[in-house]
């Protein structure tokens, strides 16, 4: 595959970056039309693909910018390749994923309950189960239950916070009145698109920690020398940057493959693993910068609890190298 973004992905790219430079939040966001763009283009989106999701999360993991742009841009995708059109143009708004469960890796079929509500009367479905670390639970979830995907409006969900004190929140799902999607291939493709975007996002994450980590060694001196110049020093820091490396090409490969369906668990798989590592990275860029790493109000804290919240989302690295040995 050729890594290099299109004129369309690169004027993507750049927006995401200005928008965010200037203190963007998810109103701004939605205002540049970056919220929007895995939405089709009938329902008001742009109509783009998993490539383009990639590319702003990346930027907003860059920043380590608190906003709901993982979820929605999942969220909205999933809805674009496997909801009807009624459907996407309802749920244009703040839309989020509710696929983990408790005590289940997220690659394990979901033991949430799906039954039809008076089926020969043509009624809906009903859920049941429990749905835990629901990101930005708001106006509508699609929500992975019984053998198909389901959107569910206005769920009641426990009010939580994660590692980088974001919203997020336990749905308990008992009778719950849900919406038909799709089939089991849904929820499969609502995984692979979800682990795609954590990929994305902590590639972003591992790039503005690196970036702020080498500028600090280059401008803070120790014995009349700048830290770069230690030689253990830039060991360290090169070790981060084929970290980085290694995870920018296992996201981009499966961004790539899952946009033109293609085979994609290996790579997906590998690039989950890489995001286990790119948290080793950060603790590596908070030794790099002393006590001052540990400083909750210096800008390299909300990257570490970012790699860290990400990590968490996956299952961390044990549960990919299995799933690795599984694939392969």
């Amino acid at each position: 595959m050729d890594f290099n973004l299109d004129e369309t992905q690169q004027d993507l790219k750049k927006l995401a970056t200005e928008v965010l430079a200037r203190e963007g939040d998810e109103e701004r966001l939605w205002q540049a039309g970056l919220m929007g763009v895995c939405v089709p283009e009938e329902a008001g989106g742009a109509g783009l693909g998993p490539v383009e999701m990639a590319v702003v999360l990346r930027e907003v993991g860059a920043r380590a910018a608190m906003v709901p742009a993982l979820p929605t841009l999942a969220a909205t995708l999933a809805l674009a390749r496997h909801g009807t059109a009624d459907q996407q143009s309802r749920c244009i708004g703040h839309l989020t994923l509710a696929l983990r469960e408790p005590g289940r890796a997220l690659s394990d079929p979901p033991r949430a309950t799906a039954s039809e509500d008076s089926p020969s009367a043509g009624g809906g479905w009903v859920l049941g189960g429990r749905k835990v670390a629901v990101p930005y639970p708001g106006a509508a979830v699609l929500v992975s239950a019984g053998e198909g995907l389901f959107l569910v409006e206005s769920p009641a969900a426990t009010g939580e916070f994660t590692s980088t004190a974001e919203p997020a929140g336990t749905i308990i799902l008992d009778g719950t009145p849900a919406e038909w999607v799709a089939g089991p291939e849904a929820v499969e493709d609502a995984r692979r698109i979800f682990t795609a975007a954590v990929a994305a996002q902590a590639s972003g994450v591992l790039a503005g920690a690196l970036e702020l980590t080498t500028a600090y060694i280059r401008t803070r001196k120790q014995f009349g020398r700048a830290l770069a110049e230690f030689q253990a020093v830039t060991m360290q820091i090169a070790d981060v940057y084929i970290t980085g490396r290694a995870l920018d090409v296992a996201m981009w490969s499966a961004a790539w493959r899952l946009g033109e369906g293609l085979p994609v668990e290996e790579d997906l798989a590998l690039a989950a693993y890489h995001v286990s590592e790119a948290l080793k990275a950060l603790y590596t860029c908070q030794h790099l910068h002393g006590g001052l790493g540990l400083d909750v109000t210096y800008p390299l804290h909300r990257y570490f609890a970012q790699a860290k919240h990400l990590s968490h989302l996956l299952g961390g690295a044990d549960a990919q190298l299995d799933l690795i040995g599984a694939l392969v």
